[in-house]
């Protein structure tokens, strides 16, 4: 009998170390770095692919163009970045060389760039104005140097990886703090007919030196990762901020598009997701896509199901053949900043009441940090474990159809699934369910009214931490 009691005790001290206890914070490793925090708070942007094959009608250039075919006939980088401000952006990424090699600042490691061109009598540099425009109107400014490069003739040989290194140190060190590097896994043939075998271990140091507090994106990181797909889309409900990158490669050797856009529930490495899209059917500019701009509509929908989903989403506006927005372009932007405006700008919880239904969670003190907009404020739900509802009370009878949660996710993600209820003739009746929240869940449904909102986590990896709370009326 001793010898039961014994191992029951023991069975009992074990399960307490599995499930948490009240007052208990495991931990929810890995948790996001400062710059991490900061590039999530950046939410969205705009990506300008720019270059010879704007004016070659092409998406990949050969690598053989000659430079005076690059020749914009108005330049404005401050029309881009006004247009950028419209839709409600918060920086911008262009495309300082693609794959056929042409540099659109005048690198001393290339003889492909503006300077041979005649564009500004060859004493041009899009990346510097663009820089200082991003300075002038309060924008991030990032940039995506590609590793191909089809023109280059060291490329497919060891010296092509010093000479990467060299263009890389020009971007990062020339034109001011960057947010974000953006590179992909491009592996082509260069004009010798050979591959190149890229030192990224290398390129990755370059950048953490020369740029740390830059976020570098590509398919496995290190800064960001490749959500799987180039519709700008989260595609389930689930999106876990975590990725395994042991035994993957940047391109092909990649992990599954499906585990990309998922992420993996116990990753070992913070990777979270960045959607990327085109605003048109190509990257590049083309004239006969002038009709086939996306609406402001499909826009926001694609908003909703990066953003609102926990990723960023990384938007592509191509400048045209003067070097500017195009018209189709920027009304359909200024449309989507119109529409985030009216329908996510005003949190009508803001005067609302918050407590948890436990006795000993209730702390309306703390409920408040849950409206403030203060992404360091929180409310930790340990006391309380997972299934006690946290009820939100406005002062009236209010109609709504979107409900926006955030959790605190520099203590990691932890959310697993929650439901949303609203109080409606003396009971609660279920609106919404959904899994991860992450940096942000946007859910929407049809419009309801109520004076009371319930929410209860249902699952979580650890102690739930709630950030924020807004509610919309679309």
């Amino acid at each position: 009998m001793r010898h039961f009691a014994c191992t029951f005790l023991i069975f009992i001290g074990l399960l307490q170390k599995i499930i948490p206890q009240p007052g208990e914070v495991n931990p929810a490793l890995p948790t996001p770095s400062p710059v991490q925090l900061n590039w999530h708070e950046t939410e969205f942007y705009l990506f300008f692919h720019f270059g010879p094959n704007t004016f070659t009608n092409l998406e990949w250039g050969h690598g053989t163009e000659p430079e005076d075919v690059f020749r914009p006939t108005a330049l404005d980088c401050n029309q881009w970045c006004e247009v950028a401000k419209l839709a409600g952006a918060r920086g911008v990424v262009i495309t300082a060389k693609h794959h056929d090699g042409f540099c659109l600042w005048p690198s001393a490691y290339s003889a492909h760039t503006v300077r041979e061109s005649k564009w500004r009598d060859g004493r041009g540099d899009v990346l510097r104005e663009l820089s200082e425009a991003c300075r002038r109107n309060g924008l991030k400014f990032g940039v995506y140097l590609s590793p191909w490069d089809r023109n280059h003739p060291k490329y497919g040989t060891p010296e092509y990886n010093d000479v990467y290194v060299n263009t890389l140190t020009e971007l990062l060190t020339g034109y001011g703090q960057l947010f974000e590097i953006w590179w992909d896994g491009a592996n082509g043939e260069g004009p010798n007919g050979k591959k190149q075998v890229y030192d990224f271990h290398r390129f990755e140091k370059v950048a953490a030196k020369l740029q740390p507090n830059a976020v570098v994106f590509s398919d496995i990181g290190p800064g960001c990762r490749w959500a799987g797909n180039e519709r700008g889309l989260i595609e389930t409900e689930t999106n876990w901020c975590m990725l395994d990158t042991a035994g993957f490669q940047r391109g092909n050797g990649g992990p599954p598009t499906d585990t990309l856009n998922r992420g993996n529930e116990n990753g070992a490495l913070w990777l979270p997701a960045e959607c990327d899209v085109s605003i048109r059917p190509g990257w590049f500019y083309h004239p006969e896509e002038d009709d086939k701009v996306k609406s402001p509509d499909q826009l926001f929908h694609i908003y909703l199901n990066s953003v609102g989903k926990g990723a960023n989403l990384i938007l592509n506006v191509p400048p045209d053949r003067t070097g500017r927005i195009h018209a189709r372009d920027s009304t359909a932007l200024a449309g989507l900043g119109k529409i985030v405006r009216e329908r996510l700008g005003q949190n009508l919880a803001s005067d609302a009441r918050i407590h948890l239904s436990a006795n000993h969670c209730s702390a309306p003190e703390n409920g408040k940090n849950l409206l403030d907009n203060d992404v360091n404020s929180g409310v930790n739900l340990a006391p309380c474990g997972v299934a006690t509802p946290l009820i939100m009370a406005f002062g009236k009878t209010t109609r709504f159809s979107a409900i926006m949660l955030k959790e605190m996710i520099r203590e990691g993600q932890r959310i697993k699934k929650f439901k949303i209820e609203i109080r409606k003739n003396g009971r609660w009746r279920e609106i919404a369910q959904s899994t991860t929240v992450g940096a942000r869940k946007i859910l929407t449904f049809p419009e309801v009214k109520t004076r009371k909102v319930r929410i209860t986590i249902l699952d979580a990896k650890a102690a739930p931490m709630l950030n924020e709370i807004r509610v919309f009326r679309f």
